[in-house]
Parts: C-alpha cells; sequence; structure tokens
C-alpha cells in the first residue's frame, strides 16, 4: 500500500503543497466554479469575432504566450497591443482558463485591440522574481517583434507597436506596475509603452487594513486566506507583505516619484477586500506626480468581471462588467 502523500499547505480549494515540494492545483472548490478554469483551446480561425494562437516566445524555455485577435479590422489597419499579464496570486493561473477567455475576448472586440497574454512560472516552484522576470521577458519578445529579430505574422500585419499597453489581473496587477517601472529604466524601442492598467492589484501591508478586517468575502477570487497564503508561497523566503512587489508605495520599495512610468488606469471594486491598499497606492502615485486615473466599480468585488456566473446571471454584475470594459476602453482611445 502506497502512503498518501502528506499536505503542508492548502489553499481555499485552489492548490495544496506536499512535504516532498510537489504541487496539485487541481479545482477542488465549489463544482459550479469549475468550468471557469478550464482551458480553452486555440483557434486560427475566427470564433464569434475573435482568433486565437499559442506562440513559442522563448525557443530555449519553450515558455509560450496566447495571442487575441479580432476578426474587424479598423480603418488604420494597426491595433494598440495590451500586454496581459494573469492573476492568481502569482501561484495559480494560465492564461488559457475559460474566464480570461470570456472577459478578454469581449475587451479585445470593444477596444479594438490585440492581446497578448505570456505564460508565467508559479510559486512555491518558482518564487518572485520568476513571474516579474516572464511578465518583462513578454515585453520583450514584443521588442524582439517589432525589431524584426522574432517573427510573428499576425503582429506584424495587424499590431502598432507604438501603442502598448499594460493590464494585469490581481497579482498580475502588481506585475503591470513592476514591469511598467523596468521598462521605464531602459530602452524598449521601437515600442512606446503609453498607458499600464493595474486591475485590483494585490498591493497590501503586513497589517491589515480596514477594508481587510472590515469587508467580509466569501468569493472563489479572493479571500484574506488566499491573500495570506499565496504570498507567504509566493515572495522571496523571509519577506513580508511590506515587499516591494506587494507594497510599491512602502518604505522598501523605490521612490514613486523617480519612476519613470506611463499614464496609468486604476480600477477599484468596493467592495474589494484589500480596496483600502489600492487606495493608499493611487494616492501615492498622485502625490508622486505620476499621472492616474481611477475607474470605481460599485456593489463588486475582487475581479468580478471574471465570474462568469455572476456576469451571467447577475444583472448588476454584468452592467458594472460593461462599465468596466467602457472605461478600459476609453483610457486607450484616447491615447491613440
Amino acid at each position: 500500500m502506497v502512503a498518501a502523500k502528506k499536505v503542508v499547505e492548502e489553499v481555499s480549494g485552489w492548490l495544496r503543497v506536499f512535504a516532498d515540494g510537489t504541487v496539485d492545483r487541481t479545482w477542488t472548490g465549489p463544482k459550479e466554479v469549475s468550468y471557469m478554469l478550464e482551458p480553452v483551446t486555440p483557434s486560427n480561425k475566427p470564433d464569434d469575432g475573435i482568433s486565437i494562437r499559442d506562440v513559442v516566445i522563448d525557443p530555449d524555455s519553450g515558455a509560450l504566450a496566447r495571442i487575441y485577435l479580432p476578426e474587424e479590422a479598423p480603418e488604420s489597419g494597426k491595433l494598440p497591443i495590451l500586454l496581459h499579464f494573469h492573476g492568481g496570486g502569482f501561484c495559480v493561473g494560465e492564461p488559457n482558463m475559460n474566464f480570461y477567455y470570456a472577459f478578454y475576448s469581449s475587451l479585445v472586440k470593444k477596444a479594438g485591440v490585440v492581446c497578448v497574454s505570456p505564460w508565467l512560472r508559479l510559486a512555491p516552484e518558482n518564487r518572485h522574481p520568476a513571474a516579474l522576470n516572464d511578465a518583462y521577458a513578454g515585453l520583450m519578445w514584443l521588442r524582439s517583434v517589432a525589431r524584426a529579430e522574432a517573427s510573428e505574422p499576425w503582429l506584424e500585419s495587424r499590431a502598432d507597436f507604438g501603442r502598448v499597453f499594460l493590464i494585469g489581473d490581481s497579482s498580475g496587477g502588481n506585475l503591470v506596475h513592476a514591469v511598467a517601472a523596468r521598462a521605464g529604466e531602459g530602452d524598449i524601442s521601437p515600442l512606446v509603452l503609453r498607458g499600464a492598467i493595474p486591475v485590483h492589484p494585490g498591493f497590501v501591508r503586513s497589517t491589515r487594513s480596514k477594508s481587510e478586517l472590515s469587508l467580509q468575502s466569501e468569493s472563489a477570487f479572493l479571500t484574506l486566506d488566499m491573500v495570506d497564503k499565496f504570498l507567504a508561497l509566493s515572495l522571496p523566503i523571509g519577506s513580508t507583505k511590506d515587499h516591494p512587489l506587494t507594497c510599491p508605495m512602502g518604505e522598501a520599495a523605490p521612490p514613486l516619484d523617480t519612476l519613470n512610468l506611463p499614464d496609468f488606469l486604476v480600477p477599484v471594486a468596493d467592495n474589494d477586500l484589500i480596496r483600502d491598499t489600492e487606495l493608499e497606492y493611487i494616492e501615492a502615485m498622485k502625490k508622486a506626480g505620476q499621472k492616474v486615473e481611477v475607474l470605481m466599480n460599485f456593489g463588486v468585488g475582487h475581479c468580478f468581471y471574471l465570474n462568469r456566473i455572476a456576469v451571467d446571471t447577475d444583472p448588476h454584475v454584468a452592467q458594472e462588467t460593461e462599465k468596466f470594459i467602457e472605461g478600459i476602453t476609453r483610457f486607450i482611445k484616447e491615447r491613440d
């Protein structure tokens, strides 16, 4: 008889870590949620106005990125590029998940953009800075295509490398800030970073905020248990939540007024557990002289727009999702 492996950590139905270092990411939460996490197969032929393909962006590692291309071409013929970093607390998630497909297909069509979403290495097997390095490598791959050092026909024929926007959900929002800051230090030409959109970014502090203490959430997308355990598994060993990746407005992070950043749009949900630290980040950015807009959604929580069940069955969530898409679309189009 084979002895069962010992579980040393478990996170809210999302993953189990075993004593031998292996990780099981089989969803064990509510069964009705599981379909949203299933992978969507790419298709080079338009399906509901969108074509999808997965491309190798690093031949040495085999790293992939998913590209969403809208069927309809604008009059100019060239589309802005949305470089997307998926969420999941740095520990779970992949760009091919159903809920990303549902939302980003809608956003790509509405905003008239090409979306590129790289796979990111996951913790605890790959702690910080692995995901940040992968996210930045996605930007460098775009630069290599723009410089004709690499080839990607969809981007070469349809994308405008002079209009690049970063976007990320939850922990992907943390990567948006970090990648934008790193890009501001180097030469990414001929790419032009026109804007950054950290959506409900996972910015926290070691001490609980008022919203963490007062707001209740049973959502599969964010609980206090997830915040604590995902970050304990993903940040460098010995680090606290005051690490620059999770607290860019804190004392340990580079001063915000020293960063060369593009315009920012920061969406916030008023029922998000980490709302208060997101708002703290926004105020710190403004005080530092950075250009920041806020897109506020009311009566909804963390990454509400990815919850297909709520979007399909709750008129209020559907309305806020439409408002959310319109806000992002406006931000992009104003920077044509």
